[in-house]
């Protein structure tokens, strides 16, 4: 499941409406969570341990859905780890930036010291309801 971020809800408003356009971002980046990330873009995305953002790149999108088009590996987790990682967040930067999407994995996956969080091609969707 997936929700667009109050940020991305108004840009998609005003583009609807004629009051604004809206230039897409060169790269979208996803982040990780223990928690879920909320509309207003809060939430607490894993931070420490080798973590970052990782770029990613999506198909077109059919039937209200976009899958990733390549796999996401992030580098390999070190000192105490990610944690339980449950949820994503597609964001508009590498670091700092606006929260565009956000959604729980289907089910959650303990990131320890060593371990490399990775996802198939095809296994990340994003579904516009």
């Amino acid at each position: 499941m997936s929700a667009l971020s109050d940020y991305a809800e108004n840009k998609v408003l005003d583009v609807l409406g004629a009051n604004a356009t809206f230039t897409a971002p060169s790269n979208v980046y996803l982040g990780l969570s223990t928690g879920s990330f909320n509309d207003d873009g809060s939430g607490t995305e894993i931070s420490g341990n080798n973590y970052a953002r990782v770029a990613v790149s999506f198909g077109a999108a059919s039937s209200g859905t976009m899958s990733n088009d390549a796999a996401i590996e992030f580098a390999a987790a070190t000192g105490s780890g990610f944690g339980t990682v449950s949820h994503w967040g597609l964001f508009d930067a590498a670091s700092s930036g606006n929260l565009l999407v956000h959604g729980s994995f289907s089910a959650s996956k303990a990131i320890a010291s060593g371990d490399v969080l990775k996802i198939a091609v095809g296994d990340l969707d994003i579904t516009a309801a």
